[in-house]
């Protein structure tokens, strides 16, 4: 079960309408209380999971202030407690939109509809969406006019899984605890279904976003970041890297000379790589919120420092997990970076100074946000989440 991102058991006894046990995992301690202080916040509906099992989820839009007041636990405070709730609401509410954008369409092959909303709706953090939303937020603008922009990030981020997927890129068998794309369509298919996502993307910001001179200029901005230059190019600079590894794999005299000086270069191709790979669409995420709102030239431009630190810091949090994380939660194999031979920041800079670094990388761009004022905590919070997070 989930409970604002935790896991959560809830033992009924029929006996006892009234009351009800929640025991959080991983933090000793039990929660009681009448069943009257939860609702209307708390509804409980029950769905299948993507991963084959019936789970319980716990959907809460604003639990009562006596719950949350005994919910000071593994030093959580409240304002994490709502902030982790309202993630849930955002991630429903981005769902039911990609859910709409990808019903069967009579011109559209059943099985291509199938293909594309097997991995659009397979779940996921849908980070880059709620991104959108809350700089959208920050800049004075409404969940609902970014709302398309939201969904359009999210289908060009879904469209380089499927691909990244495929045997001639990284050839992996799971994503997010289920059989890869090309495992269940074939590998034809889920060339052809990413493909299909990449352009309704920019269908949708097209048709649905308004004014069209913001419309045209969100296409530039997403294509920018997702093309040759942006996430494309990354992923060729990181398969030109791993290729050169391969072919040219360092001697033991050059593993116990690894000076200095190689590891700043080093680093610094590792950094222009994940710019363009993975940082690139998030930054974008964030600015694409704030021409939705027609945010000033100012506001822009701290935004795109502020999603370029968030970027930098998402990547060194992903290559942190490929060695401490639990495959479990993630979804996916770990171990698999060192495995290929890829540079990543734990293997150049160790485990402890690559969390530093990203911890610093999210205290700059939480600065950047001080202009905004309190509508931009809920984006300085999810920040702060992205160098956390275990999954």
């Amino acid at each position: 079960m989930l409970l604002n991102g935790h896991n959560v058991a809830i033992p009924i006894d029929s006996g006892r309408e009234n009351e009800g046990i929640l025991r959080i995992s991983n933090q000793f301690c039990h929660l009681f209380f009448q069943s009257t202080l939860l609702s209307p916040s708390l509804s409980i509906s029950i769905f299948p999971a993507w991963v084959g099992l019936e789970v319980v989820r716990c959907n809460v839009a604003r639990m009562p202030d006596e719950i949350f007041a005994r919910m000071r636990m593994d030093g959580m405070s409240v304002s994490l407690q709502e902030f982790e709730a309202e993630l849930v609401v955002l991630r429903d509410r981005v769902n039911s939109c990609l859910t709409h954008y990808v019903m069967p369409h009579a011109d559209c092959p059943s099985r291509l509809q199938e293909s594309m909303a097997y991995s659009l709706l397979g779940g996921g953090k849908r980070l880059r969406p709620i991104l959108v939303l809350l700089a959208c937020e920050a800049c004075g603008g409404s969940f609902e006019a970014a709302m398309p922009a939201a969904c359009a990030i999210e289908m060009i981020h879904t469209y380089s899984l499927i691909h990244d997927d495929l045997p001639a890129m990284d050839n992996d068998d799971y994503r997010r605890g289920r059989l890869t794309n090309h495992k269940v369509f074939g590998e034809g298919m889920a060339i052809l279904a990413g493909d299909a996502l990449l352009t309704l993307a920019f269908e949708v910001i097209a048709r649905d976003i308004r004014p069209g001179e913001v419309a045209a200029a969100c296409c530039a901005d997403l294509a920018s970041a997702a093309g040759w230059c942006g996430m494309v190019g990354g992923q060729v600079a990181d398969l030109e890297a791993e290729q050169d590894l391969k072919q040219h794999p360092p001697t033991e005299f050059a593993r116990q000379e690894h000076d200095a000086a190689k590891i700043r270069d080093d680093l610094a191709k590792l950094e222009a790589i994940h710019r363009r790979k993975t940082g690139r669409l998030l930054c974008s995420a964030v600015t694409l919120g704030a021409r939705v709102a027609e945010a000033n030239a100012d506001s822009l431009s701290r935004l795109e420092s502020f999603g370029k630190n968030v970027g930098l810091a998402f990547q060194i949090a992903d290559d942190l997990l490929d060695v401490t994380g639990d495959a479990a939660k993630l979804g996916k194999n770990v171990g698999k970076d060192a495995s290929l031979g890829k540079m990543t920041y734990p293997g150049l800079l160790g485990v402890d100074p690559s969390r530093r670094k990203a911890d610093d990388l999210i205290t700059e761009a939480c600065g950047l946000l001080d202009s905004f004022g309190r509508r931009a905590d809920k984006l300085a919070e999810l920040a702060r989440f992205v160098a956390k997070r275990d999954h």
